[in-house]
């Protein structure tokens, strides 16, 4: 009985995201928020929660996750990332500068304290990996030209998670120096020896996993990547940056092969985590902590696209361009609710949880939006605005031009 509703409930659920899909297709915007809605409205504390299908969701969203990353890395090489790391180190800075400060200050001005408030940093300042990588593919961005600019920051901002996760466990658990300084040092050799496999010997992985037949070629790479991920998140290091990496180090024939067959997984697993996460939030809890999450998801979207914008005008990229990858970085998601999750079960502060979950709500709805419409408001206002001053006028066709980009 109970298997028979499992199939009914998870049947359900991907014919609906197949309907919600073709209806966003047919308006021309993300199905994201609409995934979203819908776990939200079957969720916990919702219309009609779905229970025997949970487990299997939530395996689903991890997969969804692992998939994603996995793509975006299999558009690029090892030498790719190394080249674009060292280029674009200092925007990672300033994306930590610009979108941690508010997360700490908001917590200390609620009267949290420093634990809560090195927290909710991290909440506001890492942009979701998964969310962002749909959106890309869903606009078919992923070979314009500010697209490795946004996934510096987002590789930038997995890879300082090896760090800051560690450390925040050791922060909420009270743990002494000691065993945090033990646990930190294993995730920054884990995260290292997989980054040195990925650009040393890359060659060789392709040639391990290569095969001619699609079936071979699909559970080989399908599997690496599950199991490297899983030894990754063992070792207290993302399972999105070991799915990253494998697809970095495949190349060639491989890359273009792996990606012609996960691509239809990928949509399939993508859209369940968005629902997962919706499953998981309980509409009752937002509305008291909505007004600070509410101000600052604004405060933070604009601080996001103004690290995008800052980001890619250092990498030369075109006016329309700058907007984008600005816009493109608005969205957080699965690392923001789990650093939440860490103080949430350590008993850190009890409204942080929900004042997250409504934050994450907010810019994962509004996230594929800034991405589709922050480059045409901004051409749109900057035409307005250009007649009263000549000289502005005069610069923004030639910046347009700088850099081809696909549009």
């Amino acid at each position: 009985m109970h298997s028979a509703v499992l199939l009914i409930e998870f049947g359900s659920i991907i014919l609906g995201l197949g309907l919600l899909g073709r209806f966003a297709a047919r308006f021309r915007f993300s199905p994201i928020p609409l995934y979203l809605l819908s776990g939200l409205a079957f969720g916990e504390g919702g219309l009609l929660p779905l229970g025997a299908s949970e487990e299997f969701v939530a395996t689903g969203a991890e997969i969804g996750v692992i998939l994603l990353l996995l793509m975006l890395g299999l558009e690029y090489t090892a030498s790719d990332l190394v080249s674009n790391l060292k280029a674009h180190y200092p925007a990672g800075l300033v994306d930590c500068a610009l979108n941690a400060l508010p997360g700490a200050a908001a917590a200390l001005l609620l009267g949290w304290g420093p634990v809560a408030a090195v927290v909710l940093a991290g909440v506001t300042w890492i942009s979701s990996s998964g969310v962002i990588a749909k959106v890309l593919g869903d606009l078919g961005r992923v070979g314009n030209r500010e697209t490795p600019v946004i996934l510096s920051v987002l590789v930038l901002e997995d890879l300082a998670m090896a760090v800051y996760l560690p450390i925040v466990t050791a922060l909420v658990a009270g743990v002494g120096l000691a065993a945090g300084s033990v646990t930190l040092a294993i995730a920054l050799g884990v995260a290292g020896l997989v980054l040195f496999a990925a650009v040393r010997y890359g060659r060789v992985i392709s040639r391990f996993v290569s095969s001619d037949d699609p079936e071979k070629l699909l559970l080989v790479v399908l599997g690496l990547t599950i199991l490297v991920a899983g030894v990754a998140q063992q070792l207290q290091v993302s399972a999105a940056v070991g799915a990253f990496l494998v697809g970095i180090a495949l190349s060639g024939e491989v890359a273009e092969g792996a990606h012609t067959l996960l691509s239809p997984l990928r949509d399939l697993f993508a859209a369940v985590f968005f629902v997962f996460f919706g499953l998981h939030t309980d509409p009752a809890s937002i509305p008291p902590v909505l007004l600070p999450a509410l101000a600052l998801a604004v405060v933070t979207a604009a601080t996001k696209i103004a690290t995008g914008y800052w980001a890619a005008r250092r990498a030369g990229i075109s006016l329309k361009g700058r907007w984008r990858a600005g816009g493109a970085l608005v969205a957080r998601g699965e690392f923001s609710i789990v650093i939440a999750g860490l103080a949430v079960t350590a008993g850190i502060e009890p409204s942080l949880g929900p004042l997250a979950t409504a934050y994450v709500l907010i810019l994962v709805i509004l996230g594929p939006l800034t991405a589709r419409y922050t480059e045409p408001l901004a051409t749109w206002w900057a035409r307005r605005w250009a007649p009263q001053n000549p000289g502005t006028a005069e610069r923004l066709p030639e910046a347009r031009t700088q850099t081809p980009v696909r549009d």
